[in-house]
C-alpha cells in the first residue's frame, strides 16, 4: 500500500483513470465523490488548511503511475467541496482554497466541547494558546483566520467574547458555556 508520509493512500490512487476527468456523468460523479473524501481525509490527517490550485500538492500527482490532475480537474474537485461547505476560495481568482474538513458550525461545536472537556469555561486564553498545544486535538495548528471566524460565530451566539490584545499574539477569548 502506497503512503504519503504517515497517510495511507487508497488503492484507487494507483488507477490511472482516477487522474483524468471522466466524461460519463455517473462515472464522474463517483470520481468526484472519491476525490472529495480523499482530499478531506488527507488534509485532516496532515492538518493542511490551504491548498494552492497551482501549487505542487502531493495528492494532485502520482509519480508511481506518472499521472497528474489537470488544472480543470483540480478546480472541479475543489468546487465540489465548496458547494458542500467543506472548502472556500480564499481569493477571487480561485488560486487558493481553505479546506474545511469540519464546517464552520462543526468547528464551533468542536471548540465548545473542547472547552467543556478541558474545564476552560469562564477562563481567558489567547488565540495562540488555542492553536498550539498537543497534536492530539483538532485545534493544534488550525489556520488563524479560520479560528477567528469560528470564534466570531461563537461570539454572535453569546458563547464567547473575543478580546483584542496589544498584538495579534495577545488576542484572547473567554468562553461562557
Amino acid at each position: 500500500m502506497q503512503r504519503l508520509g504517515n497517510f495511507k493512500l487508497p488503492q484507487f490512487f494507483n488507477f490511472p483513470p482516477f487522474f483524468t476527468l471522466q466524461p460519463v456523468k455517473e462515472t464522474r460523479e463517483k470520481q468526484v465523490q472519491v476525490w472529495k473524501q480523499l482530499l478531506l481525509d488527507y488534509c485532516r490527517s496532515q492538518k493542511i488548511f490551504v491548498i494552492g490550485l497551482e501549487e505542487d500538492f502531493p495528492l494532485f500527482s502520482n509519480p508511481v503511475i506518472e499521472r497528474s490532475l489537470s488544472h480543470e480537474a483540480r478546480e472541479v474537485f475543489l468546487s465540489a467541496l465548496i458547494s458542500e461547505g467543506h472548502a472556500e476560495w480564499m481569493d477571487k481568482d480561485h488560486r487558493k482554497c481553505l479546506m474545511l474538513w469540519l464546517r464552520l458550525q462543526e468547528w464551533a461545536d468542536y471548540i465548545l466541547n473542547f472547552v467543556k472537556d478541558n474545564g476552560l469555561q469562564d477562563g481567558v486564553m489567547t488565540i495562540e494558546e488555542m492553536r498550539s498545544g498537543t497534536e492530539t486535538h483538532e485545534l493544534a495548528g488550525i489556520d488563524r483566520g479560520l479560528l477567528l471566524r469560528v470564534l466570531r460565530l461563537l461570539e454572535q451566539k453569546g458563547k464567547a467574547t473575543i478580546f483584542k490584545g496589544t498584538s495579534a499574539d495577545d488576542d484572547g477569548v473567554k468562553f461562557s458555556v
